[in-house]
């Protein structure tokens, strides 16, 4: 780990105990984390970082629970079982959290490229993208005029109806690390176009990831598409 690197996750971790103070005292905040209400005054007012271990367990450990936590919180089923997460994902500043707790607490190695399918899948996409300094990249259901050469992903769906996904073959190099990402994984049709497309590039999957799991169906057709490591925040 460089030094920025170093340098943003000890922030994101502050940023991760500033969401939890908002609705806890420090005391409560102290027994929640097993830090000193002392050292946890001064993350949070800024006077001083958490050295770099203390800053991964925080993300590693409290901020997952509590990302985790707060995700479920902000998620809507409907009686016919459809998801709203709409609170998820036009809130950057929260996707901004979850992206260190993504990079330091699942085994991905670290991506050249950061892939999901248009549309809610770019905010992740774009937090998970700008904390690893890398590309972010989406795949559309249809063609950009100006764009000549694609990498085309296509299946036919129990339904009958044909989904195809199309990425302009310039974003993506043979031979890179690609991380799937999207905001929610039913069963697992998308993912399966987006790994199709990886393939098709002749790039490496460093792993899939959502944050909504709706069931297990799409976490393993995921698995079975790849050895990489494949995971969810949460799961409904």
């Amino acid at each position: 780990m460089n030094r920025a690197e170093k340098a943003a996750l000890q922030l994101r971790a502050v940023d991760v105990l500033r969401m939890l103070k908002e609705t806890r005292t420090y005391e409560e905040l102290a027994a929640t984390t097993g830090l000193p209400a002392g050292d946890l005054n001064r993350y949070v007012n800024g006077h001083v970082l958490p050295g770099t271990d203390r800053a991964r367990e925080i993300v590693d450990d409290l901020g997952r629970e509590a990302l985790a936590d707060e995700l479920e919180a902000r998620i809507r089923v409907d009686d016919e079982g459809y998801v709203d997460n709409s609170g998820t994902v036009f809130d950057q500043s929260f996707l901004d959290l979850v992206a260190p707790v993504v990079a330091n607490g699942y085994e991905f190695d670290r991506p050249d490229v950061v892939l999901t399918a248009a549309t809610d899948g770019i905010t992740l996409a774009a937090a998970l993208a700008s904390y690893y300094g890398t590309r972010c990249a989406y795949a559309k259901k249809r063609k950009e005029t100006a764009v000549e050469d694609f990498i085309e992903a296509r299946e036919r769906l129990e339904s009958g109806i044909e989904l195809t996904y199309y990425l302009p073959a310039a974003a993506i190099d043979s031979g890179e690390s690609v991380l799937v990402v999207d905001d929610l994984i039913r069963s697992g049709e998308t993912q399966e176009l987006l790994l199709d497309i990886v393939e098709t590039a002749e790039a490496d999957v460093a792993g899939v990831f959502a944050l909504i799991a709706a069931g297990e169906d799409g976490i393993e057709r995921a698995r079975e598409r790849t050895d990489a490591p494949v995971g969810a925040l949460t799961t409904v």
